[in-house]
């Protein structure tokens, strides 16, 4: 078996620890459980807090519950609040991601400044600075030539491609953001900006899946987990928030309970997608 090979059949064996599975004789009593070493990249969605003081990190975050979960070892948590995508690929390097088995990622939300719009626009959706952080975000979401591919989209491709060549063992788990606000009625003033932020959210995480997508394509070991149905009737507004809102400093983030579903959502992902490389392997 080759090295890859191993490295995906341990992997199968630590997921499916992770999902309960408990196979009899597999594995020799006396053998050591194998580990997997986890490397958390990204913005304050991946860092647990949207307080930026020297890349504070939280243990609420969805990095430190999947390293609370048997056999996954978090050795780096290198994400850190208001990180665009060109700032964490200029951070990365062989020596941090190098022997990583797993590598989470959330980030291209600070690029569109989607938390600055949701800020901005729910306090003055008429406001200048609302229709001046609204035009930024279309304009790196918009293709180009039309059918092409988006600014973000393009910074998205080479982050990826950066991280698969300095993680060359890792399975690479990208997230999408959770879609922020519960519909108002058509009557509510903020109706209409509420519909906007959230359309905006769902064009970014258009966005990042066609990024994995077109990486998939080029042969990176990367999968998208999609957060949206996790966060389903639980936004700003609902009767059961996974959301902060304003005034509280983490407004426009996940509460504990939306990190719980971020971290039940990735597992889930990670313990599939590995499957699915297994059978190509057997």
């Amino acid at each position: 078996m080759s090295a890859r090979g191993r490295l995906l059949s341990g992997l199968l064996t630590i997921v499916t620890a992770l999902a309960g599975f408990v196979t009899a004789g597999v594995q020799p009593a006396a053998a050591k459980p194998a580990t997997v070493q986890y490397v958390a990249l990204g913005d304050s969605y991946a860092a647990g807090t949207a307080i930026n003081d020297g890349c504070r990190q939280s243990s609420n975050g969805y990095p430190a519950l999947l390293d609370s979960k048997r056999r996954i070892d978090l050795t780096v948590n290198a994400a850190c609040p208001g990180a665009t995508t060109s700032e964490v690929a200029g951070a990365l390097s062989r020596e941090l991601l190098g022997d990583a088995g797993l590598v989470t990622l959330t980030v291209g939300g600070n690029d569109l400044g989607v938390s600055t719009v949701a800020r901005t626009c729910t306090t003055g959706p008429a406001s200048p600075e609302c229709q001046a952080a609204i035009n930024n975000a279309i304009a790196l979401l918009a293709p180009i030539p039309p059918g092409g591919e988006s600014v973000l989209g393009g910074r998205l491709t080479h982050l990826y491609a950066t991280v698969a060549e300095a993680a060359p063992d890792a399975l690479i788990v990208v997230t999408g953001y959770p879609i922020l606000f519960e519909p108002l009625p058509a009557t509510d003033p903020k109706a209409a900006i509420v519909r906007a932020i959230n359309e905006a959210t769902i064009a970014l995480n258009k966005t990042i899946e066609r990024a994995v997508t077109k990486a998939q394509a080029a042969n990176i070991n990367i999968t998208y987990v999609d957060v949206t149905a996790a966060f389903a009737e639980h936004g700003i507004g609902s009767t059961d928030p996974f959301i902060h809102n304003l005034p509280d400093p983490e407004a426009f983030h996940p509460n504990a309970a939306g990190y719980r579903a971020y971290a039940h959502a990735i597992k889930t992902e990670v313990w599939r997608a590995l499957l699915d490389e297994h059978k190509q392997l057997v």
